[in-house]
């Protein structure tokens, strides 16, 4: 049996920044518990059953998202290792269409099991007829994170040209960008209108992605360390004016969807920080159990990312049916509860792992589908968890996306080649003869 110590053992880390990967766990899981303390379930005084918002209701919550929103960190994480993995691909003499074929299906492939299971969860509620309106809440609740998965694939199919003008013009391009998000920013305010900002799902998230080609360039490696400080200051700061005179919502959360110009700020900074830490992390992760756990993590993040509310919202339904297992939403014993539920969240998601994080692993694929179709794929992945941000998730959009995630994995995964086709029947007629 494969263990995780046995695992990372065997595979060739001289060449990897393991602070990255420890970095994209983190943040992983510094999600599961903000979402683990956004949920209150409870009941009101008539027995009534009464979802909350906890942490969200704390007067001090909004500051707290400028140290807590750490999306923009696994953005610019992803940019390094998408960059890493570019130049890998083009040094072996893949194609973009090579390059973007994996990525989108490592996205496709584990939120397909996802959407079957909104597929007969939302269709079984809705024909028992079961509290429609509070399955509605719970619902639009649980697709909440999937937004991760519109944007993460959008920066994904675009790393091919955007590492090439990384390489060809740096700076223009981080300022066409920047131009951009402002431009967005500025038509989305000043008309009212906040699906304009949707736009900047491409100017946002692709900057951020840029901060982490800048990272692996090693940019930020030539920094002295009062630079590094003096710019993560400078961003942080920045946000006063922004959401004190500016347009902008103090609460980053709200600057999440549509995305805005302070998670720029963010990921600068954050990207910063990381470097900063670089030293004590790569300390860190010089041991053996730190590896050991960050691979076990790091192997199962998709299947975490995706799983982790509604685990959360099952487990808070459980609570209510056991005697004092659910105590008031916001109480000091609340509170010292989420340490118990968080570790049995974490517990479930493991064995739920064992089931579903199969569909996270790379398979063998065939031959790599022509452009167009490899473009269709990344299509139609980005349109249902998008659609879910604009409409928020129902049965019906639960259905398209399972279609249509399953449609992308068959039309990457095995696509037909003539020649090998060729090859295959020759070699078995040599067999034959």
């Amino acid at each position: 049996m494969t263990t995780p110590s046995s695992a990372i053992s065997s595979l060739d880390l001289s060449k990897r920044d393991l602070t990255l990967d420890l970095a994209r766990v983190f943040c992983v899981l510094l999600v599961v518990v903000i979402h683990l303390l956004f949920i209150g379930v409870g009941r009101d005084a008539d027995g009534a059953l009464v979802i909350s918002r906890p942490l969200e209701e704390q007067p001090w919550f909004a500051l707290a998202t400028w140290f807590g929103q750490i999306m923009p960190l696994f953005f610019v994480v992803g940019g390094f290792a998408s960059l890493t993995a570019w130049r890998s691909n083009v040094r072996r003499g893949g194609t973009a269409a090579d390059y973007v074929k994996t990525r989108v299906l490592r996205l496709a492939q584990p939120s397909l099991p996802l959407f079957l299971f909104y597929v007969v969860v939302i269709g079984g509620a809705t024909l028992l007829a079961i509290a429609p309106e509070l399955v509605g809440t719970v619902v639009e609740g649980a697709g909440s994170p999937l937004w991760f998965i519109a944007a993460y694939c959008l920066c994904q199919s675009l790393v091919p040209v955007m590492a090439r003008l990384h390489a060809r013009a740096p700076r223009a391009t981080l300022g066409v960008l920047l131009l951009g998000v402002i431009v967005v920013d500025a038509a989305r305010y000043a008309s009212g209108v906040p699906q304009v900002g949707y736009l900047n799902m491409f100017f946002v998230w692709l900057l951020v992605q840029q901060i982490g080609f800048w990272y692996a360039d090693g940019w930020f490696a030539r920094r002295a360390w009062w630079q590094l400080v003096l710019i993560a200051a400078a961003c942080t700061a920045a946000l006063v004016p922004l959401t004190s005179v500016g347009p902008y919502d103090v609460d980053m959360l709200t600057n999440l969807n549509p995305p805005t110009l302070p998670l720029v700020l963010l990921g600068l900074a954050q990207a910063c920080v990381l470097r900063l830490l670089r030293p004590a992390l790569a300390k860190l992760m010089s041991t053996h159990p730190a590896r050991a756990v960050v691979f076990l993590v790091g192997s199962r993040l998709m299947t975490i990312y995706l799983w982790h509310l509604p685990v959360i919202i099952i487990v808070a339904g459980l609570g209510l049916l056991i005697p004092g297992a659910s105590p008031e939403p916001a109480s000091p014993a609340w509170w010292w509860s989420r340490i118990l539920v968080y570790v049995l969240v974490l517990g479930l998601l493991f064995a739920l792992s064992f089931l579903v994080a199969r569909w996270e692993q790379p398979r063998e694929l065939g031959p790599t589908p022509p452009n167009e179709v490899v473009a269709l794929a990344a299509v139609l992945t980005f349109v249902p968890p998008f659609l879910v941000i604009e409409y928020f998730l129902d049965l019906w959009l639960a259905i398209a996306g399972a279609a249509a995630f399953g449609v992308a994995i068959l039309l990457l995964g095995r696509w037909p080649s003539r020649r090998g086709t060729l090859t295959e029947r020759a070699r078995r007629t040599r067999v034959e003869t």
